[in-house]
């Protein structure tokens, strides 16, 4: 029985080989942004209460505003399908349903073969 553990030994001592660099896991997307991220509202108050005051932070509430503009057009340029046409955009929705469908049909037929079923005991 010697050899035995001398084997489980050899196995335990040999290191697992890591996996090729070129299989990282993909990059996740960033998180969403704040919900607050996306509201225009507080600056347009700043600016609004600035102008009431007779204040000189308005040109520089205005630039804010401006610049939070921009951020969002950016933002929505880079979202995915965004150039695509609402009508491509349905056909591929009708297509993914389809495909979502054809699979609980298939999953359902799998389930229903006796192999999978687990003896009560």
């Amino acid at each position: 029985m010697a050899s035995g553990t001398g084997a489980v030994r050899a196995a335990e001592e040999t290191p697992l080989p890591e996996p090729p660099a070129e299989q990282k896991p993909p990059l996740l997307p960033p998180p969403p942004p704040a919900q607050e991220e996306f509201s225009f509202l507080p600056l347009v108050h700043d600016i609004i209460k600035c102008m009431d005051k007779d204040s000189q932070d308005v040109h520089q509430v205005l630039n804010e505003l401006k610049n939070k503009f921009q951020e969002m057009r950016k933002l929505i340029s880079s979202m995915p399908g965004i150039s695509v046409s609402p009508e491509q955009q349905q056909q591929q929705l009708q297509n993914l349903r389809e495909q979502v469908r054809t699979k609980n049909e298939l999953l359902q037929k799998y389930k229903s073969l006796c192999m999978f079923e687990i003896p009560k005991e």
